[in-house]
């Protein structure tokens, strides 16, 4: 039997997700709030918020439902329906809030919360990194970049054996591009496949992070160059002041030349109360002809409006937000740096992402009330209140000396706006955006010559629907046009893996074993290779998206390929494999 899986939103990150797991065979029903020209027997439209809509849908007899709505509380409210409807039911649920995805992950067994923007944000950060194969994977509770080797007539690998490197647990292979042919990994590491020219290495290595060197002195230096930075917002306040010590001179002068017995002191104290309110030494005036005290009148009206607008300014610079704004100018990074514009969720996940790998990093947002700013500074990631797409605000962030820049903003035409007035600025800045809409950002980066440019959405549904069918994602990247996902998958009785060697598995199903859980050990290198699966191993293996389908093919014997205890394995039907999540 098939499993039956229930898509709940068909937006464009739904719709995606519904048509990857049609094309890998499984029963999928999508339940969307509006008529779609659909197959109608796989749509169910309406509220799926209410009981009658999830049981149409096949709620009680399905085995996974994917929430694809852009709307945590929608989410929420649909997750809590399915649960009592069937408490058995495996979700996967996309959620904004991760705070409230991890409290739900161990809350509920059978609950995976996912997130377009964690998915896709470390392929942002690695393509800005300048890597062409990008993303991470976590293993061994550590968070590993993955980056690509290409072998040139120089390299110091050239001629050397694959099999050298699949030993070494601090250099783990994920996927293998022969120059010539095509050969998976395991079938060139078993034959002690030598590498040649043009080959392609996608490697996992250790995290690293990079070391913020500079002493004190040089960060004052930097504060005190980026002040200029911050020179609108303290231009008003610097003039009224001014404007305020010139009044006060001009009025204690005044009185000093009137009364030659009169000390400095003295009339500047009368000065000061007079055009403050506060009073004092009134007698200076009282005593004084008559065109003093009509001077004294006019100082006490013109006092009062300076003072005012000073007191205004200074209660707009404290209480506001302006000295955080002002404190932020003085940490922006003026050199080897990335920009980030825009500080979404998707912002937020990338300047988090370079900021814990050591880089300096810089976010240009133009909402002063955006929900992010106060975990940003939280981390000491400067902020600058800007529109990035005007050059002048660019030039603020020093774009002439960065590393790179990332278009992130959730407005297509806005990211490419950015991208194009920060080439205008400087032609060789490496450059990155973010455009939602597949088709869009391929022709837009053909057309602008733009580094890259990358779609959210189809850098996370291949996740999506590969949890959905049971997998544990662990990551996912890219390089060329290939998308990969990295997942885990716990070795059952009735699963297809069971019993098999993970050589002949690997090597059948073209994937990438990372390593193995078995008995409480970790099994990597050629043991991994040897090992027979049984039921409670938990396989941590990489495989194209686009071959996904190898890992829940319905009928195996179409495959002439393929090892003959694999097609006898129990993986007749789809619903044959659907691992749990360890």
């Amino acid at each position: 039997m098939q499993p039956r899986i229930i898509i709940c939103g068909l937006g464009r990150t739904g719709y995606k997700i519904f048509r990857l797991l049609s094309q890998q065979g499984a029963e999928v029903i999508g339940i969307s709030d509006r008529p779609m020209s659909l197959n109608s027997k796989a749509v169910i439209v309406g509220d799926p918020r209410q009981a009658t809509t999830l049981i149409h849908a096949g709620i009680r007899e399905a085995q996974a439902l994917v929430l694809a709505n852009n709307d945590d509380a929608l989410n929420l409210a649909v997750l809590t329906q399915a649960q009592v409807l069937n408490p058995h039911l495996r979700i996967v649920n996309r959620l904004y809030n991760q705070t409230l995805g991890d409290r739900l992950d161990q809350t509920l067994p059978e609950h995976v919360s996912m997130s377009v923007s964690a998915l896709a944000a470390p392929i942002f950060a690695f393509a800005a990194l300048g890597n062409k194969a990008i993303g991470q994977l976590n293993l061994y509770e550590k968070t590993w970049p993955i980056h690509e080797e290409v072998i040139d007539r120089d390299h110091e690998w050239l001629g050397h054996s694959l099999s050298e490197f699949w030993e070494n647990p601090d250099r783990m292979l994920i996927h293998y591009l022969p120059a010539k042919g095509e050969e998976d990994l395991v079938s060139a590491v078993v034959a002690g496949k030598q590498l040649q020219v043009g080959d392609h290495l996608i490697l996992g290595t250790p995290p690293t992070v990079k070391s913020k060197r500079g002493s004190i002195f040089r960060k004052i230096l930097k504060a005190i160059a980026n002040l200029r930075q911050y020179q609108h917002h303290v231009r008003p306040m610097t003039l009224v002041i001014t404007a305020l010590l010139i009044t006060i001179c001009v009025a204690t002068f005044t009185y000093v030349f009137v009364n030659f017995d009169l000390s400095l002191v003295d009339a500047l104290y009368f000065s000061v109360g007079m055009i403050t309110g506060a009073g004092g030494k009134e007698e200076v005036a009282e005593l004084a002809p008559d065109w003093v005290k009509l001077f004294t009148a006019i100082m006490m009206v013109v006092g009062a409006g300076v003072i005012g607008i000073c007191y205004a300014l200074i209660n707009d610079f404290i209480l506001g937000s302006r000295i955080r704004q002002f404190w932020d100018a003085t940490k922006i990074p003026n050199q080897n740096h990335f920009v980030i514009c825009g500080l979404g969720g998707m912002g937020m996940a990338i300047a988090r992402q370079l900021h814990q790998q050591g880089h300096d990093v810089v976010v240009l947002e133009d909402d002063h009330k955006n929900r992010f700013l106060n975990s940003a500074r939280a981390l000491g990631i400067p902020v600058i209140i800007t529109d990035a797409s005007v050059g002048d605000s660019l030039h603020d962030a020093y774009i002439s000396r960065a590393e790179a820049l990332i278009a992130a903003t959730s407005q297509d035409m806005t990211n490419v706006e950015i991208a194009l007035s920060a080439k205008a600025i400087r032609p060789d800045l490496s450059v990155i955006v973010r455009i939602q809409d597949a088709n869009f950002a391929q022709s837009a980066q053909e057309v602008f010559d733009f580094d890259l440019v990358l779609s959210p959405t189809e850098l996370s549904t291949h996740s999506f629907a590969a949890a959905a069918l049971g997998g544990r994602i662990l990551g996912n990247g890219m390089t060329d046009d290939l998308l990969w996902v990295a997942l885990a998958t716990n070795i059952t009785n009735i699963h297809p893996f069971c019993g098999q060697v993970v050589r002949d598995a690997a090597i059948a199903i073209n994937f990438v074993p990372l390593y193995a859980e078995s008995a409480g050990e970790n099994i990597h290198g050629w043991p991994l290779l040897d090992h027979t699966l049984n039921p409670g191993d938990v396989l941590y293996l990489t495989i194209a998206a686009n071959g996904l389908q190898n890992l829940w093919r319905r009928n195996m014997d179409d495959e002439p390929d393929l090892n003959p205890s694999l097609k006898n394995a129990n993986v007749k039907t789809l619903g044959a494999f659907i691992p749990q999540s360890p």
